[in-house]
């Protein structure tokens, strides 16, 4: 069955994450996206490892299902203009050099719509097109720190933790994917393409959400806070005899029901603890009296007792826990792939689902340029023009 967004060409020009996570998005929705690679070496998480299966990067292979690959070396005249039939064929460009490489190119915004007035062009960068940090280099930790959310991240006393995945490129590769499916409905009303600039700065400062409206309320930064919620109140993570549990009570049917089934009534008559806000001001005292009486429990029986009076609650999971979890498999949130030198591999599943347009995996993760002869003639090169682009190396 067709995605939503089949029958839509997008030229990738991206490398490393953030711009890979949006093409994956893209096609996995059913777009056809033809990734661009330098000749020889690729895109460098290709060589990020160990681990790595039959020499293919586990890494590259988690986000480059749906791609066809295509070696094109973007310093040779010969390698532009094959770029150039590719802009005329797409519907969207995907790039994430550091602002003005395209320019110097001859590949930038302005120089591709001349070729292509209807194609969507997204850059995406650490701090966006234009300003002061335009030219900085960035990676991902480096944004998770200067977006704000390392300072959100980790004990009080401790240091400040970076998410455990990469958020930064998660995020502006999500980001941006929004943006083209946005730019391209608007594009049927116009019939014109726009340039999108997409910034890794802007994706983690958006996620600030609310600590940033505390912030913003207060003038005062929110600083480190572990697994507790800053608002909420008892919404957090416990120890129980045998591992950890979170518990999340967000609003006053939880408290009633928590206190009642773990046997902590005293705790409803305690005026410390009558509402939210008191809670959230009383914690710590708080927090004692719950862990006391966790602590003589399993994850298990504490799980058990507060899902059947539907208090929010779930164990701290491993990754071999959340593949092993039966509504994880139920959603089929890991799917196996059969490629071609690494033989079957695990990659997961889709985050969502459409009744009518489903997302599917159409295409291994590709080796290097596997698919370079394919794409050129569908752009119209004959055999001995693509053996004389092999022979000068432009491809």
């Amino acid at each position: 069955m067709a995605g939503p967004l089949d029958g839509i060409r997008v030229l990738d020009l991206t490398r490393a994450l953030a711009g890979p996570y949006c093409t994956l998005m893209l096609g996995d929705m059913g777009a056809d996206v033809v990734k661009v690679e330098m000749p020889g070496t690729g895109d460098e998480a290709r060589g990020w490892g160990p681990p790595f299966i039959e020499g293919e990067s586990t890494y590259f292979m988690s986000i480059s299902r749906n791609k066809r690959s295509v070696t094109v070396d973007l310093k040779q005249e010969a390698g532009r203009e094959i770029v150039r039939k590719l802009i005329a064929w797409a519907d969207v460009l995907v790039e994430n050099f550091r602002p003005g490489l395209m320019d110097r190119f001859g590949l930038g915004y302005e120089q591709a719509r001349a070729i292509n007035p209807r194609l969507i062009f997204c850059s995406i960068s650490g701090f966006g097109q234009t300003g002061p940090r335009a030219q900085q280099p960035a990676f991902d930790q480096v944004l998770q720190g200067m977006g704000g959310g390392m300072s959100l991240t980790g004990h009080p006393g401790g240091m400040p933790t970076k998410f455990g995945i990469p958020i930064a490129d998660i995020g502006a590769g999500m980001f941006s994917a929004f943006a083209i499916s946005s730019a391209l409905f608007v594009r049927e009303k116009t019939g014109r393409g726009q340039l999108i600039d997409a910034s890794m700065l802007g994706g983690q400062v958006a996620l600030l959400t609310f600590q940033a409206g505390r912030y913003f309320a207060t003038g005062t930064a929110p600083g480190l806070a572990g697994n507790r919620h800053p608002s909420i109140a008892p919404y957090e993570t416990f120890e129980a005899s045998d591992g950890y549990v979170n518990v999340a009570c967000g609003n006053e049917r939880m408290w009633q029901a928590f206190c009642k089934a773990l046997g902590l009534e005293t705790l409803l008559d305690d005026p410390r603890f009558a509402r939210n806000r008191d809670r959230v001001e009383n914690r710590a005292p708080l927090v004692d009296a719950i862990q006391a009486r966790l602590a003589s429990l399993t994850v298990a029986e504490t799980v058990a007792i507060l899902e059947k009076v539907e208090v929010p609650c779930g164990p701290v999971y491993t990754l071999s826990d959340v593949f092993a979890d039966p509504q994880t498999d139920h959603l089929q949130l890991r799917r196996t792939i059969d490629h071609p030198k690494a033989g079957q591999i695990s990659v997961t599943g889709f985050p969502w689902q459409l009744s009518e347009t489903p997302p599917e995996i159409r295409l291994a993760p590709p080796l290097l340029g596997e698919h370079t002869d394919e794409v050129l003639g569908e752009l119209g090169y004959g055999a001995e023009q693509i053996a004389q682009l092999h022979e000068s190396g432009a491809v």
